[in-house]
């Protein structure tokens, strides 16, 4: 965390909602060193992912330290969205919250809730965390953290993108992040991504975002798809994970060597 706790470690919030491009990674492996080792590639952010890495909230804080001594932004998706989940990672210092699942704005309000300390919302407070400056900020000052979370709600099934617009809506929620896989096979086209029913659901969540001046976000196929995605209205863009990057980076090895 910063030495002023009601200052942001980086201004990933301020050029998202500024409309910014910025690109990021998941981690799968569940390793601090691997975070820390995304975190000095150039990444913007790097989502710590507890809910399809073996990264459990034991090992969370050790790779949010990792993470923060690098530029990146330490986000972390949490299982579910819950309030002690969400409060939980807030409290051990992740930067930002990535929410799953979500299909209601009633859901993301309760979410956004869950993410700020009163009086705008219902986080629970104890001053010693370090998500709350480990008491650095007075009782009058803590309210002016709520500023500093990046909130990213992902969009996973037709529900939730007949909801995009209510959800972008709400103050709090700054990224509405398409996830690619449970999307498609929520609408009964499992896997394919040019279908232009798929498309159209992508263009209906970028076109919602921009009319509330927050930010559309993907998780990439491939990094050739960015020019695409951005094309799209995309702005908040994953490029793979950790575990993606050693599985292809082995298989070109042992491809290469084998012929």
């Amino acid at each position: 965390m910063p030495t002023d706790a009601l200052q942001p470690r980086t201004d990933l919030r301020r050029r998202t909602l500024a409309g910014e491009v910025t690109f990021g990674a998941f981690t799968g492996v569940g390793s601090a060193i691997a975070a820390e080792i995304l975190g000095r590639t150039g990444l913007d952010w790097v989502i710590l992912d507890l809910e399809h890495s073996p990264l459990t909230e034991t090992d969370l804080l050790t790779s949010i330290y990792a993470l923060q001594t690098t530029p990146a932004t330490a986000l972390v998706r949490v299982e579910e969205g819950t309030r002690l989940r969400i409060g939980r990672v807030l409290d051990l210092g992740a930067e930002g919250v990535m929410i799953p699942r979500l299909e209601t704005v009633e859901q993301a309000a309760d979410a956004v809730s869950w993410m700020r300390f009163p009086p705008d919302g219902l986080r629970g407070l104890a001053l010693s965390t370090r998500g709350a400056g480990q008491s650095s900020v007075t009782h009058a000052d803590v309210h002016r953290l709520n500023a500093l979370p990046v909130g990213i709600y992902q969009i996973e099934s037709p529900a939730a993108v007949s909801n995009a617009d209510a959800m972008a809506a709400l103050d709090g929620v700054d990224v509405l992040f398409v996830g690619p896989t449970d999307l498609s096979h929520a609408m009964g086209i499992p896997g394919r991504f040019d279908e232009p029913a798929f498309v159209e659901a992508l263009r209906t969540v970028s076109a919602a975002t921009e009319r509330a001046g927050k930010a559309a976000a993907i998780l990439l196929r491939t990094a050739d798809d960015a020019p695409r995605y951005v094309d799209l209205g995309y702005r908040f863009i994953g490029i793979g994970s950790d575990l993606n990057f050693v599985i292809d980076g082995a298989r070109g090895v042992v491809s290469a060597v084998k012929g």
